[in-house]
């Protein structure tokens, strides 16, 4: 089967690119390689596989529709699973329009490449973040969206775009809400990622508000697993959250994290941030009931993979940053 993965030299992109290599998928890479942060980091992701011939990149911009189609003519993809996206919540307020070009835009230029090529399936990468402060917990996919940032809102708007499609052309589309996926590659401004490499150097840590906010931290294998499932699924249109469905607060994240370290953290009081969620929670029934999905990495196991995967890597991550 030949799929293209958008944005799949990125953290969680690149992951479902390894899956989809073992399983021995034809497995097309578009990826811009962007600035947000180290380009070397993202190629270094994919680099054997690219090298190997397993995995064929496209380089360059979603949001250029031309490049975008020619894509699509030259590969012929049956599946598309789109990753590309300018992700996070906070660097979403300093730049709300480049979100807006590429969360929209970008995915505008590959629901139309889909139609165009007849694409059977169209998988598309939401996020938590669009539940905002609802207050109903745990969210569900019917539940209330109640959006407090840029990036969230680009988010609700891909996936109005995806029924929008689905509707007017009969596209197949499946929208995966994840709830703050952590694990090995991921983004280095992430709070699992940063605060490892901070109290690995003995540095401070920044914890904004008084460390009772919740997240429903989901490791990446399981994010990959729902993912995989999803592909091998074709829904006519269905919104399914891909989530651990536990809730930690920051305090009990910097307790593990020291816990599975051995090192105390030197935390740095700041205010709340906007756009900043109180928490998340994910309601997976329909996941489990539609995909087969079953989380099975606690916390403490998944920051304890990361911790390895950091230890193992952190020259070469220094190098590349």
């Amino acid at each position: 089967m030949r799929i293209l993965v958008t944005g799949g030299a990125g953290f969680i992109g690149s992951h479902l690119v390894d899956r989809l290599v073992e399983r021995g998928e034809e497995v097309v890479c578009l990826d811009a390689f962007n600035d947000d942060y180290s380009p070397a980091i993202k190629r270094r992701n994919i680099e054997r596989h690219v090298t190997s011939g397993a995995v064929t990149l496209a380089e360059g911009d979603i949001c250029d529709g031309r490049f975008v189609q020619e894509v699509f003519g030259k590969h012929r993809p049956q599946r598309v699973v789109h990753f590309a996206a300018r992700a996070g919540v906070t660097l979403s307020l300093f730049d709300p329009l480049d979100y807006e070009r590429v969360n929209c835009r970008g995915t505008l230029e590959t629901l139309a490449a889909c139609v165009k090529h007849d694409v059977e399936q169209f998988i598309f990468a939401s996020s938590s973040s669009i539940y905002g402060n609802s207050g109903k917990l745990p969210f569900t996919e019917d539940g209330d969206y109640q959006p407090i940032s840029p990036y969230a809102a680009t988010k609700l708007a891909g996936e109005h775009y995806c029924h929008t499609w689905h509707y007017l052309y009969g596209l197949p589309v499946t929208c995966l809400r994840f709830f703050t996926v952590y694990g090995p590659r991921q983004r280095p401004e992430m709070a699992i990622h940063k605060f490892v490499r901070l109290i690995d150097r003995g540095e401070p840590i920044p914890k904004f508000g008084d460390g009772t906010s919740r997240r429903d931290y989901t490791y990446i294998d399981d994010i990959i697993q729902g993912v995989a499932e999803a592909i091998d699924r074709v829904f006519d249109y269905e919104i399914i959250n891909l989530g651990e469905s536990q809730t930690v607060s920051l305090n009990e994240l910097i307790a593990a994290i020291e816990k599975v370290t051995g090192r105390r953290a030197q935390v740095q009081e700041l205010p709340e941030r906007p756009g900043d969620v109180r928490e998340t929670f994910a309601d997976i029934s329909k996941a489990r009931r539609l995909l087969g999905y079953d989380p099975r990495f606690p916390l403490e196991k998944g920051v304890g993979n990361f911790w390895k995967w950091y230890r193992e890597n952190r020259e070469i991550l220094t190098d590349l940053a």
